[in-house]
């Protein structure tokens, strides 16, 4: 049997524009894809914490510190500049696998970057 585990997040990411005009997908800076072990062309699931949409697309890369989340196509509807969104992925593990697994958690401040980084630990469980 297998389980769908959270492999890795990135937490409270600012939105820094939105682009209707697009082919779709969600662009995101290179540093933060790297820390949160994101890669190119990879399924999201976007939570939007400003407005409670959800949606899913794939990830591309934006430049090298250049801090961007970008929203584009037919997801720019669900998402404007400023808006503060979870970004997720998924694997799927065997139950063995599952029980020792621990996701990349990257939380980010307002300008996205990288306030700190944990591997399965939940920033509410260090208070």
């Amino acid at each position: 049997m297998k389980v769908t585990m959270l492999k890795s997040k990135l937490h409270r990411a600012t939105v820094t524009h939105a682009e209707l005009d697009y082919e779709g997908s969600c662009a995101i800076d290179a540093d933060l894809m790297h820390a949160a072990h994101i890669l190119p062309f990879e399924q999201l699931h976007i939570y939007n914490v400003t407005n409670g949409e959800r949606f899913s697309t794939y990830a591309i890369v934006a430049p090298s510190g250049s801090h961007t989340i970008g929203i584009n196509g037919a997801a720019a509807h669900k998402a404007n500049v400023g808006d503060t969104l979870i970004i997720c992925t998924y694997a799927s593990l065997k139950v063995k696998q599952a029980q020792n697994f621990a996701p990349d958690l990257v939380y980010l401040d307002k300008k996205n970057h990288i306030h700190h980084q944990t591997q399965g630990e939940l920033a509410q469980d260090k208070v």
